[in-house]
């Protein structure tokens, strides 16, 4: 093997290293990250996440998740809610501009006779009959239902958003699965068949070795990010469960 051979052999293990020591790092920051995030005293200093890296399809079409969206997630169902309560204070000032009869009943008995009275007095509201508090409470169901239409606009956008950005990233994942992965396999199995018979130089067996692993580290970049845009998805929705 000539010196120059030998020096790129010895440069690709140095960026086999490094990339090796760059994905430590990542790591131990997103443990970091993630501990942050769930409560630095919750989970131990040596914690392990559980799980694979997989795909899971999304069978749902867009405008099931808008509508699962609109019954599911609690910022909309608040929102709605807060309409029910407006309305509800505005029959309660209506019903306080009413003004109660009053009823009062006398019996005497007097040397063998007996005798009673009915009296009966209401107010007359003249100026006063909540007015204002009935002015008030009927812009709040206003003011309510512009705030839930607002939220229900919010939540479709994104649904629309993330729903886009799952099917962009489900897309090239399935462009990884349809060939691409197992094409790079074969290439580097013929590479490695055809140099341990001394048909091809350990440079070019390296060279399709490094293009697997270059292959190989896109798709689970590429899976990641369907994951990630999954999990956006489902807080869109509002649900943890999606079919």
């Amino acid at each position: 093997m000539s010196e120059g051979d030998l020096l790129k052999i010895k440069l690709q293990m140095l960026q086999f290293q490094t990339d090796v020591s760059a994905a430590k790092l990542a790591r131990v920051q997103a443990l970091a990250s993630l501990r942050q995030l769930l409560g630095y005293e919750s989970v131990p200093e040596n914690y392990e996440v559980v799980g694979d890296l997989e795909y899971k399809a999304v069978n749902l079409s867009e405008d099931d998740l808008k509508a699962m969206a609109l019954r599911q997630r609690p910022d909309v169902r608040a929102a709605q809610l807060g309409i029910t309560a407006s309305q509800s204070q505005y029959e309660l000032a209506r019903a306080n501009g009413k003004r109660d009869v009053g009823a009062t009943f006398n019996y005497t008995h007097v040397a063998s006779a007996s005798t009673g009275s009915f009296f009966g007095n209401v107010q007359l509201p003249i100026f006063d009959r909540n007015q204002g508090e009935i002015a008030r409470t009927r812009y709040a169901i206003s003011q309510s239902q512009e705030l839930s239409s607002e939220q229900a606009s919010l939540a479709l956008t994104d649904v629309v958003n993330s729903y886009e950005l799952l099917r962009t990233s489900d897309q090239v994942v399935q462009l990884y699965q349809s060939g691409y992965l197992k094409q790079s396999q074969d290439s580097r199995d013929i590479s490695q068949y055809a140099y341990q018979r001394g048909a091809a130089t350990l440079l070019d067996f390296l060279d399709a070795e490094r293009s697997y692993r270059a292959t190989e580290f896109a798709y689970r970049q590429a899976l990641a990010s369907y994951m990630d845009a999954l999990e956006q998805l489902r807080a869109a929705v509002g649900t943890r469960s999606l079919p």
